[in-house]
């Protein structure tokens, strides 16, 4: 239809004339209350806004020779970030000596992840960075 005509019509009706496929051939438009199609959207996209949640990465810090207790304490806390659907950094920091001893080092990372390969799949595997070893774990969802 022509668009003076269609012009005309949402005029008589109160309404607006809304393009809403400008590139097709020929244009596609609506009538309808511009405002109120505008607040739709905007309410639309705050609800898609809220129900989104932001991953984010918690770190958890432990030395070669880390106590049983000091341990279990970080992996509570690990399992705690993984319900939250966070993922986890695991560092372990090597002091003086220590450097000399990288398969203690590994052997712990190792065992953080054989106890939590059922919630938790390797991100990226454990890789010395200068004094630190690094591991990331994502949770299986």
């Amino acid at each position: 239809m022509p668009t003076e005509e269609a012009m005309d019509i949402a005029v008589d009706a109160g309404l607006d004339l809304v393009e809403i496929q400008p590139n097709a051939n020929p244009p596609v438009c609506k009538i309808l209350d511009y405002g109120r199609y505008k607040y739709q959207a905007q309410k639309k996209a705050a609800e898609a806004r809220k129900k989104q949640k932001t991953v984010e990465i918690k770190e958890i810090k432990m030395r070669p020779n880390i106590d049983t207790h000091d341990y279990e304490v970080k992996m509570r806390n690990m399992l705690r970030f993984f319900n939250d659907g966070d993922k986890v950094k695991v560092t372990l920091r090597f002091r003086g000596r220590e450097m000399a001893h990288q398969d203690l080092g590994m052997n712990l990372l190792n065992k953080v992840r054989e106890e939590t390969s059922e919630i938790a799949k390797v991100e990226s595997s454990p890789k010395l960075e200068g004094r630190q070893m690094v591991m990331v774990l994502a949770p299986i969802k």
